[in-house]
């Protein structure tokens, strides 16, 4: 495993799309093994793939000691309404109040290509849209609230 530089709000990278997973190959676990070496190094909760600069749809995140791997990951039902503060790796000390679901259902797959579906709340469910978001070119603080 290797630590990955972040990339940061400045880089035009973290704009663009991020491409789906086709190959489920010994790179794609390195990429992954690399992301939570990665995430935990800067006290992170979660990373992007885009984030260490490729523009795959893959995501790390260790949320309430539950460590989740989601590849091509995809919102397919969300609920309620939840406003609470957010920072990100790629984004520095900007922290700020941003609006989210309160209950997501994401389909993925794993690093294998197996397809599953998690139900998350609250802080999950926050912490998926916010690495979701990343896939898509979005930054929490397109969408934080203006004080």
């Amino acid at each position: 495993m290797a630590v990955r530089e972040v990339i940061q709000k400045s880089d035009d990278l973290l704009r663009k799309t991020s491409k789906e997973v086709k190959n489920f190959d010994k790179k794609l676990e390195e990429l992954i093994d690399d992301m939570w070496e990665t995430m935990y190094t800067n006290d992170g909760m979660g990373l992007a793939a885009v984030q260490v600069g490729i523009l795959k749809r893959v995501i790390v995140m260790d949320v309430n000691n539950m460590k989740l791997e989601l590849v091509n990951p995809e919102i397919i039902n969300q609920s309620g309404c939840d406003i609470e503060e957010e920072g990100c790796l790629s984004c520095g000390k900007i922290r700020g109040k941003v609006k989210r679901p309160m209950v997501v259902t994401v389909r993925a797959q794993d690093r294998y290509g197996y397809h599953f579906q998690i139900t998350g709340e609250k802080y999950l469910a926050r912490c998926l849209c916010h690495e979701i978001d990343h896939l898509n070119g979005i930054l929490f603080i397109d969408k934080m609230e203006k004080e």
